[in-house]
């Protein structure tokens, strides 16, 4: 029997192929989903991974098993599935790893109208319906009741949408794809604007044989930075596999972070919808609602994840969304996050100020960050009291949104368990490098003390 508890995530289901996720666990995943959503019509989409084909085929048959009929959306990004479940207002399932290597694969999962699943809000009860489905009969035969559908164009228009193309300068912009699917999206997307589009390694492969597609690493970036001086480019623009995610790097070869990136978005969009609502998560950095309350807009701090980003927009009727890790979520996109979007409002203000990345960076880095660390821990619940105790022991503001949050006022720090390995994830920001350094070796530096007496 499958271990689904090892594949079934906080935010979608990944694992190892064949060993964890197989065309019989797909199979039931596809029942689980519809009986869950109780949907007459899903949508599907992949990516490019080898065992994309072989899954989508067996969570489809399961699917058709279920009673429901399929919309096979082919090779497809992340962000053009939520785009088909928003405007189709029907659920989907995408299958990719996004950024893992090429033995993993997964399925994120959404509700009709792209509303997310997570683990609190369906994912759990699809594993249970899954695991019962493993028990059941075998599906019909792959291809019944499914039909196919080519939404790439109408994608396409639609990302266009939330830029004027008449106020476009015709920059040069690198995107580096990865391998991954945006080499079908961004040509598609770029197409009729007046950019001039080089493309790095745009050959669909799941494989990944230049870099692994996960561009939150600086080691991911080397290629594109080097492009981007060597051919004088304006801009570059870094896509996960699954084209949801993209990261900047400017005309100098210098990466922005996705905090950086989410705080020049916010000012766009709040220059468009005057006096709106923005959402952040808490390891972004408080140049983020610094920059948020400057522009005259309403920041609201949230946990990191997507089903929560999602959630609070869609309470709070937020314009925007953004996270560190370099999801940008739009509400006139279903609330859905695309780098492609995030990608084009950049390259319009640019256009718009006829001003370089370089300085439009500016006034919006105001601190430095150390990065996501992750450190190996026994007991992460263990470490994080410690440390708790010990700053609340300094007087420091702290809160239990997500993990453990420390602000000492000039500095501050996160710390959150992973989900499915013993690591402490650290994110940590000060007014300069040198202390954020000392501040890191820190906070590092408890995760192994010796607990005091007072709480033996």
């Amino acid at each position: 029997m499958a271990d689904l508890d090892a594949i079934f995530k906080a935010y979608d289901v990944r694992g190892t192929y064949p060993d964890q996720l197989d065309p019989t666990v797909a199979a039931a995943v596809g029942r689980a989903f519809v009986t869950f959503t109780g949907a007459d019509r899903i949508l599907v989409a992949r990516d490019m991974r080898e065992s994309g084909v072989a899954l989508t085929e067996a969570f489809e048959a399961g699917a058709v098993a279920a009673g429901a009929r399929v919309v096979d959306l082919g090779l497809a990004s992340t962000d053009l599935l939520y785009f088909a479940a928003g405007s189709l207002d029907a659920p989907g399932a995408m299958f990719t790893a996004s950024h893992n290597p090429a033995i993993y694969n997964g399925i994120k999962m959404c509700l009709s109208g792209a509303r997310p699943i997570g683990e609190e809000t369906g994912l759990g009860r699809i594993k249970e319906l899954a695991r019962a489905a493993l028990g059941d009969p075998a599906p019909p035969p792959p291809g019944s009741g499914v039909e196919h559908l080519d939404l790439l164009d109408r994608y396409a228009d639609h990302v266009r949408s939330f830029v004027d193309g008449k106020k476009l300068a015709p920059l040069r912009v690198v995107a580096d794809t990865a391998n991954g699917m945006g080499g079908l999206v961004a040509p598609r997307v770029f197409d009729g604007l007046p950019f001039a589009l080089d493309l790095l390694y745009p050959e669909l492969d799941g494989n990944f044989p230049n870099h692994p597609a996960d561009p939150i690493q600086p080691a991911n970036l080397v290629d594109l930075q080097r492009r981007v001086l060597d051919t004088g480019a304006d801009v570059g623009l870094a896509f996960d596999g699954d084209a949801d995610r993209v990261f900047l790097v400017d005309e100098k070869g210098e990466g922005l972070s996705g905090s950086l990136t989410t705080a020049l978005v916010a000012t766009a969009m709040l220059e468009r919808f005057p006096g709106s609502t923005v959402i952040h998560n808490l390891i972004c950095s408080k140049a983020v609602p610094e920059v948020i309350i400057e522009h005259g807009g309403t920041p609201v701090r949230t946990r990191v994840g997507h089903s929560f980003i999602k959630a609070r927009m869609a309470e709070t009727g937020a314009v925007f969304g953004g996270e560190h890790s370099g999801h940008y979520y739009f509400r006139d996109n279903y609330r859905a996050d695309s780098g492609l979007i995030a990608a084009l409002v950049v390259l319009g203000m640019m256009s718009e100020s006829a001003q370089p990345l370089s300085v439009l960076r500016r006034p919006l880095e105001r601190y430095a960050d150390s990065g996501e660390i992750n450190t190996e821990v026994a007991d992460t619940a263990a470490v994080i009291q410690r440390v708790e105790d010990i700053y609340a022991g300094r007087g420091a503001q702290i809160d239990r949104l997500d993990g453990l949050t420390v602000d000492l006022g000039d500095w501050w720090f996160n710390l959150r368990p992973s989900n499915t390995e013993p690591l402490l994830r650290l994110n940590l920001e000060a007014p300069d490098a040198a202390s954020c350094q000392s501040h890191v070796e820190e906070v590092i530096g408890l995760f192994h003390a010796e607990p005091s007496p007072t709480h033996s």
